[in-house]
């Protein structure tokens, strides 16, 4: 069971790696779109939505400009901005066979952590994510996934 997970991660994260290398194709510069992100709770269902369901509209309003990701596995491995960025928006439309379980730890008036477990058929990823409210606008700043 072990292994399986950790090829699996291990096929994740080459999969994160080509899709944040590949160069943008044509038509990916359309016209951005907004969405609402005034509250905590509607920019954590935008954000999970996002990586969970395919939905690329407003994803780079809803990453913090020094937004970073760790993926910690076999090894730890750190993405910037717009290497996620990239990457989520070419999952567009892909929606991850998975349940998702949202817990607020903390939650202040201008901060929020939220532990975000997205659990699969054979394993289980946890995703700590950091908002914070910076110029009118609630932003992930931070993200640190785990998996079991």
């Amino acid at each position: 069971m072990k292994a399986f997970v950790k090829a699996l991660v291990a096929a994740t994260l080459i999969a994160i790696s080509a899709w944040a290398m590949a160069a943008e194709g044509p038509g990916s510069r359309s016209k951005k779109e907004s969405v609402n992100l005034s509250t905590a709770d509607f920019a954590l269902d935008h954000y999970v939505a996002v990586t969970t369901k395919g939905e690329s509209a407003g994803v780079e309003q809803l990453f913090a400009g020094d937004f970073s990701q760790k993926i910690q596995a076999s090894s730890v491995l750190t993405y910037g901005r717009n290497a996620v960025i990239r990457s989520l928006k070419n999952q567009n439309g892909e929606i991850l066979n998975c349940k998702v379980n949202i817990k607020i730890v903390e939650k202040s008036a201008d901060y929020m952590i939220a532990k975000i477990t997205l659990k699969f058929e054979h394993f289980s990823m946890t995703d700590l994510a950091t908002f914070a409210y910076e110029n009118d606008s609630w932003k992930v700043f931070k993200s640190i996934h785990s998996y079991k």
